[in-house]
């Protein structure tokens, strides 16, 4: 199973777009030492990893990431909902999701509700470019116009091309999306 079963590839681009990626170790805006893709567990300033280690931290907080999120949803998201949504709760964390506004709006069934509580998380300042392109995204299914990582980007993302098979890309550790996927699939079985 890959990692669009998670999220749309379109989906996938907006996010590490939107995270972007530090093979060094930084303090995001907040404080918290980041590297990858945003990634946070375990962390140590000055550490560094390569582009194949960001990738495979990427996936592993995907697969932790939207769990929790698929699970607290009870009405059904269209794909760029439910990629956006993902979006969100990787940046605010699992317990800011379940806590926040949106989430409790949207399974009441007011979609447009839970658009605007989006709006809600705007701090720090920095984010707030991402989070009105996470509205829009919520808002505008792929087929009438894609995501873009930030609102007032001059264009939308774009799904990276296939690798050439001249020049494949390495594998990932044999089977870690397979089990990424299965804890997925048992958890909301369970």
């Amino acid at each position: 199973m890959t990692a669009s079963a998670i999220m749309t590839p379109l989906g996938i681009a907006a996010l590490k777009a939107r995270e972007g990626v530090r093979l060094t170790a930084y303090c995001d805006s907040v404080g918290v030492p980041t590297i990858g893709y945003g990634h946070t567990k375990g962390v140590r300033l000055g550490q560094r990893i390569t582009q194949g280690q960001a990738d495979a931290l990427f996936l592993e907080d995907l697969a932790r990431h939207a769990l929790p999120i698929l699970s607290s949803l009870t009405v059904p998201v269209a794909e760029h909902e439910r990629d956006a949504l993902i979006s969100i709760a990787f940046n605010i964390g699992v317990g800011a999701f379940r806590r926040s506004g949106f989430l409790r709006r949207l399974n009441a069934g007011d979609r447009a509700g839970a658009a605007e509580a989006i709006l809600a998380w705007r701090k720090p300042p920095e984010i707030v470019s991402r989070r009105l392109a996470e509205y829009d995204q919520f808002r505008t299914p792929y087929a009438v116009a894609p995501p873009r990582a930030r609102r007032g980007d001059g264009r939308p993302v774009a799904v990276p091309k296939p690798p050439d098979s001249a020049h494949p890309a390495l594998p990932d550790r044999p089977g870690t999306l397979a089990r990424l996927w299965q804890r997925i699939s048992d958890g909301l079985r369970a």
